[in-house]
């Protein structure tokens, strides 16, 4: 899948957002996109084989008409002929659907919403990781992590911001954002996000006289 691409007038957009709130607040601020935090692939293929299973069981209901219209086909007719076109058949249903499965949206029709969730959690968890978020000086490092053709998002805070602040406390942040990717708006809700985090940061984390800038304020674009 095609990595998702963000124009630079948009990344200057949000790269400022994060300096405005990072100049009130000893936290720090990250954000991320990636088009996709898993490829379902997995059940995709099981509904795919789940959906051959059933056309195969209901096939053999057909057994005797499917014999009768393979024998008026072939001058020479063998017994096995039925259980080949069973098993050719099934083949190209489980293929069919798994294709179908790929398609935009449709894989949504057959992962769980709760799985959805999860993936993107393990998705935005290992990107704080990786982002060195773990290791500001203070332990104040908030990052807003969106998954687009899931359009979720997770915020997802340190533990020296969780240790002062209800983690509820973000709640409507990640609703609106949410709304916002919905309404095509991406570019926007994350900018009010950015804005919105810092406002509540700086009540607990105020900036310090020796604050330094930890992490990059650009927007980072993530591999599928």
């Amino acid at each position: 899948m095609n990595r998702y691409k963000l124009s630079e007038d948009d990344n200057d957009r949000v790269k400022k957002a994060v300096a405005q709130a990072e100049s009130k607040t000893s936290g720090e601020i990250v954000t991320a996109i990636i088009n996709e935090s898993s490829d379902y692939a997995f059940f995709e293929l099981r509904a795919s084989l789940m959906g051959g299973f059933l056309y195969y069981m209901v096939a053999l209901f057909f057994y005797n008409d499917i014999s009768l219209m393979l024998q008026g086909l072939f001058w020479s007719y063998s017994g096995i002929y039925p259980t080949l076109f069973l098993g050719i058949t099934t083949v190209i249903v489980i293929g069919l659907l798994y294709l179908a499965a790929n398609i935009d949206g449709v894989d949504r029709l057959i992962v769980s919403s709760s799985i959805i969730s999860k993936k993107v959690n393990r998705r935005a968890l290992l990107f704080f990781g990786e982002s060195g978020l773990f290791d500001t000086k203070d332990r104040t490092g908030v990052l807003i992590f969106i998954s687009l053709r899931e359009k979720r998002v997770e915020l997802i805070a340190d533990k020296g911001i969780n240790s002062k602040v209800e983690k509820n406390i973000w709640t409507d942040v990640v609703d609106n954002l949410i709304a916002s990717l919905k309404e095509d708006k991406m570019v926007d809700g994350l900018v009010e996000a950015v804005i919105a985090c810092g406002d509540r940061l700086v009540e607990h984390f105020p900036i310090e006289p020796d604050d330094v800038n930890e992490l990059s304020d650009d927007v980072h674009v993530l591999e599928d």
